[in-house]
Parts: structure tokens; sequence; C-alpha cells
């Protein structure tokens, strides 16, 4: 199990479109990968358990892996959040 934390600093947080390219990144991997907010954990390949957080900007999530790729795909997904979620 991997695990890294990271500050979502786009102006419309993880919502509609930047959660849906997160989404995109994080079903390239094989690993089982989650997305973490005030103690709820939701599956970071499901649309609807991403936007169930409700991530807004200068919100603090964590991003964990497990799996055969899982270092590979918490640092991808990481340097695509603080890159803005731009796609």
């Amino acid at each position: 199990m991997f695990i890294k934390s990271v500050e979502v600093s786009n102006k419309v947080g993880l919502h509609a479109r930047p959660a849906t390219f997160f989404i995109q990144k994080a079903n390239e991997f094989k690993s089982t990968i989650w997305v973490e907010k005030d103690g709820r954990r939701v599956n970071a390949k499901s649309l609807l358990g991403v936007l169930s957080l409700g991530i807004a900007q200068d919100t603090s999530i964590n991003i964990i892996a497990d799996g055969a790729d899982e270092e590979l795909a918490v640092n991808s997904l990481v340097e695509l959040v603080e890159e803005g979620l731009n796609g």
C-alpha cells in the first residue's frame, strides 16, 4: 500500500470535468486506488464516489493505492492534481 497527501488547488476543486480527468488517469492503473477526505474513502475509479466527497479548492486529500503499480499510480495522480487537473 502506498499513500500520499496532496492539496487540490484548482478553482473548482475535484468536480465534474476535473474529476473525469482524475478518474480516467486512475483507470490507467491495475492497482486498487482510493481517494480519502476527512476519514471518508472512496474508489478513485468511480465518478460518483469521487464527486460524493465534495472536494473543493484548497482541500487536502490522500491518494491511496494497493497493487502491482501502486507507487506509479499514486505519484501520477498526485502530479495530475498538482498540475490543476487539466487533463
